[in-house]
C-alpha cells in the first residue's frame, strides 16, 4: 500500500494522533513524549503526517513564512520510524511540504531549515541546493547570519549557539531535532558524517541546517 500524507493545521491533530506520534517516538532512540508533543501543536502551524495502512510512520511540525521577506519552510520536531519504508516517507513527507511552499511561494525561491542530530538528517535535504553547512566549504556572513536567525527561531537561546559551526550546544535533551536514521548510514560521506563529530547526541548538542528550493524546482511538484 502506498504512503499516504498529509499536511494540516496543528490544531486539528487528534488526542489519538498525538498519541500515536508518541509510540512512534518511543520506538525510537528519542523518546519525545505526548505531553511535549501537545506543547509543540502550540508552537506550530502545520503537521505533516505519513500513513502506512492507516498507521503513522513519520510526522513533523512545521511552518511556512517569511523570515525578514524570505519564504521559509521551518521544519521544527520530526520522527520517522526506523522501517524498510523510512526512506520513502521522508522523501514523500518533504515532497508535500515543498509542494505546499510553491503553492504559498509562488515563482520564489524557497529556504528550508531545521536542526540535524546526526547525518542521515542531511537526507532530509536531497531535493536543496546550497546547502549549509557542508564539507569543504566556508559559509559566507550572509549564511551565518542565516543560522543566527533559524536558531533564534528555534528558541535557543543566543549564548548556546555557536555561529561560525552552527552548533546548538545542548539544553534541551532530547533535542527537538528531524529524527531520521538512514536505511544505508554506510553511503553517506565521511566528510558529511565528519560535521557532526562535535556534536554529542546525548548531551542534547543538534546543527542548524538549511538549503535552498529553487522556484524552477518547486514548480515542477505541481
Amino acid at each position: 500500500m502506498a504512503i499516504e500524507v498529509d499536511t494540516k493545521d496543528c490544531t486539528a491533530l487528534s488526542d489519538a494522533e498525538l498519541a500515536e506520534m508518541a509510540d512512534l517516538c518511543a520506538a525510537g532512540p528519542r523518546p519525545y513524549e505526548a505531553g511535549l508533543l501537545s506543547k509543540l501543536v502550540e508552537d506550530w502551524v502545520l503537521v505533516t503526517l505519513a500513513r502506512d495502512n492507516g498507521r503513522i510512520k513519520g510526522f513533523s511540525f512545521c511552518t511556512l513564512e517569511r523570515i525578514g521577506g524570505t519564504p521559509s519552510v521551518l521544519i521544527g520536531l520530526a520522527s520517522i520510524k526506523r522501517t524498510a519504508k523510512r526512506d520513502t516517507v521522508l522523501r514523500q513527507m518533504m515532497t508535500d511540504q515543498l509542494r505546499r511552499a510553491v503553492l504559498a511561494f509562488p515563482d520564489e525561491d524557497v529556504l528550508v531549515g531545521t536542526r540535524l542530530a546526526n547525518a542521515s538528517g542531511f537526507e532530509a535535504f536531497r531535493a536543496l541546493t546550497d546547502i549549509v553547512p557542508r564539507p569543504d566549504y566556508v559559509a559566507t556572513g550572509e549564511e551565518r547570519a542565516w543560522g543566527k536567525r533559524l536558531a533564534k527561531r528555534f528558541g535557543v537561546p543566543s549564548g548556546a549557539y555557536d555561529e561560525r559551526a552552527f552548533k546548538v550546544k545542548g539544553g534541551e535533551i532530547p533535542a527537538l531535532v528531524f529524527d531520521h536514521d538512514s536505511a544505508k548510514p554506510e553511503s553517506i560521506p565521511a566528510d558529511v558524517v565528519a560535521l557532526f563529530d562535535d556534536i554529542d547526541e546525548d548531551e542534547g548538542d543538534a546543527l542548524v541546517g538549511f538549503g535552498w528550493a529553487l522556484a524552477d524546482d518547486l514548480v515542477k511538484l505541481l
